[in-house]
């Protein structure tokens, strides 16, 4: 375990990543200091290509850092394996991604209840029929991605992240691909959802409006944070 019952549920200390490139090493993140408290909602706002979603990756465990040491929901995600970090994402993390990730070939059903049959659950379509009803598509379950607007391919997106039951939601762009007032809807259920189930919420937004709605907000510049890294 990493720390005790009152560690925050995201704990950054001085992390950096830094990553080879042609014209040299990379430093994506510089030294990022980050606390986020269990249930709690940062907004992570910065100019394009600051390190926001990178920050996103590394706290997802889909990015191993290059220095500093990072706790995520009780577990130290340091020296840890690819199958590890597997499995404490399948148990812990929920994403949302811009641009939705959906199997194509598979039913928005489907697509739910695919990462819950991983985990071993008996009633993995059941669950994921019900998370599908939460946010609005008990009428879509049969349909693929391909039928289905940008809007509800974002909504089997979310489905899918909280499905699990995963404590941390993290949320990058997660109406980027959409229009304004499909974007609306999306945080609207997103937050709506949030509040029901009392996950953590990290997300990454160009939108300070949007931001605000968090509990408060960390700001990301030239890899790292400027503002907002504590509660």
């Amino acid at each position: 375990m990493y720390g005790t019952m009152t560690s925050p549920s995201v704990s950054l200390k001085n992390v950096s990543l830094t990553l080879p490139s042609r014209a040299g090493n990379v430093e994506i993140l510089r030294g990022v200091d980050l606390a986020v408290n269990a249930g709690e909602a940062v907004g992570i706002v910065g100019p394009s290509g600051s390190g926001k979603t990178t920050l996103l990756m590394v706290i997802a465990g889909l990015e191993q850092v290059s220095g500093g040491e990072i706790g995520v929901a009780g577990t130290l995600l340091n020296g840890q394996n690819e199958d590890e970090l597997a499995r404490f994402r399948r148990d812990n993390i929920g994403i949302v991604f811009q641009s939705f990730h959906l199997i194509a070939t598979m039913t928005a059903l489907e697509n739910v209840a695919v990462p819950l049959e991983f985990r071993g659950a008996r009633d993995a379509m059941a669950t994921a029929r019900t998370h599908l009803e939460r946010v609005g598509l008990g009428h879509r379950l049969s349909h693929y991605p391909g039928q289905l607007s940008g809007g509800e391919q974002q909504r089997v997106a979310i489905a899918r992240a909280l499905a699990s039951g995963a404590r941390i939601l993290l949320a990058d762009e997660p109406t980027g691909n959409l229009d304004q007032e499909t974007g609306k809807q999306i945080i609207d259920l997103l937050f709506g959802l949030r509040k029901e189930t009392g996950a953590t919420l990290l997300l990454v937004t160009h939108d300070r409006a949007v931001a605000s709605r968090c509990d408060r907000i960390a700001e990301v510049r030239d890899g790292r944070i400027v503002s907002g890294a504590a509660p």
